[in-house]
């Protein structure tokens, strides 16, 4: 009963605010809250500091966020709750595929705009997601211009024109593997890489055994997570023992876990890891 009466307080101040700067009369820039770490990364780049109300509590954990932890200590973060997200009083939200339905149901009482953006299987489509995101946020030409390095980077990545694509696997821990149908999958396609998932029998993400990797090892495995000492696979003494027949790169967690930005280092680092070959 009291979670509810605070929402309705916080609900009743925030359509008051919002009143009153609709009454001055000069427009101004949408104050954004972002409760999703990859929309975050992308406002950092297109959005002016004072435009951003909150961003998600993942970017300030050192395990998940995808910009420097310093810069998202600057920023007000929620868990994505109504009470916290209203409290802010953004004028836009902008989310991943999942919201809870009482913050929902909250910003549509309001008259809260709510953009929920999916996870993105392909450049292509990480692209058009930061498109949305800067003219949401009336900042077209700098989405385009994050747009153009990222197309720049790939390009540069790219693997030379006829060269052999190298038969590679992308292996997390605990055997966790992305397949076709991930952003992943894309990124391992475009740096001249044949991603090995589906001769596996594996499904979109799917777990591969050590066994079946060691039968039939990739030519280069790119392993995510390769320092931690207590993951039992990636530490596994057989690893090691492959590494004098295969390529065995670190490929660092960071960049599995989001779009946007994040690409430009992932394709260096692929292209870097091919190159080495």
């Amino acid at each position: 009963m009291r979670g509810t009466l605070t929402l309705a307080v916080l609900v009743a101040v925030a359509a008051a605010l919002a009143g009153a700067d609709s009454a001055g009369g000069a427009p101004r820039a949408p104050r954004i809250v972002s409760i999703n770490p990859c929309v975050d990364a992308v406002l950092m780049r297109v959005a002016d500091p004072a435009q951003i109300a909150g961003i998600s509590h993942y970017s300030q954990d050192p395990r998940a966020t995808s910009i420097p932890l310093a810069q998202a200590m600057r920023f007000t973060a929620t868990s994505g709750t109504a009470e916290e997200v209203v409290a802010l009083s953004p004028d836009l939200v902008i989310a991943g595929g999942h919201v809870a339905p009482s913050t929902i149901a909250a910003l549509k009482r309001l008259g809260i705009k709510l953009i929920q953006l999916p996870v993105p299987v392909t450049i292509a489509q990480s692209n058009a997601q930061i498109r949305t995101i800067a003219d949401a946020v009336g900042q077209h030409a700098r989405g385009a211009r994050l747009v153009a390095q990222i197309d720049a980077a790939v390009s540069a990545a790219a693997a030379p024109a006829g060269a052999r694509a190298e038969p590679a696997l992308i292996w997390q821990g605990g055997g966790l593997v992305p397949g076709s149908g991930t952003l992943s999958d894309d990124l391992l396609r475009v740096t001249g890489y044949r991603n090995l998932s589906a001769s596996y029998g594996l499904k979109q993400w799917d777990v591969l055994p050590l066994e079946y990797l060691v039968a039939r090892p990739p030519r280069v495995l790119l392993t995510v997570g390769a320092v931690d000492p207590d993951d039992r696979l990636l530490g596994h003494p057989v690893l090691r023992q492959l590494k004098s027949r295969i390529a065995i790169r670190a490929y660092p967690a960071r960049l599995m876990q989001c779009g946007g930005p994040t690409i430009i280092d992932a394709v260096r680092r692929l292209a870097v890891v091919r190159r080495s070959l």
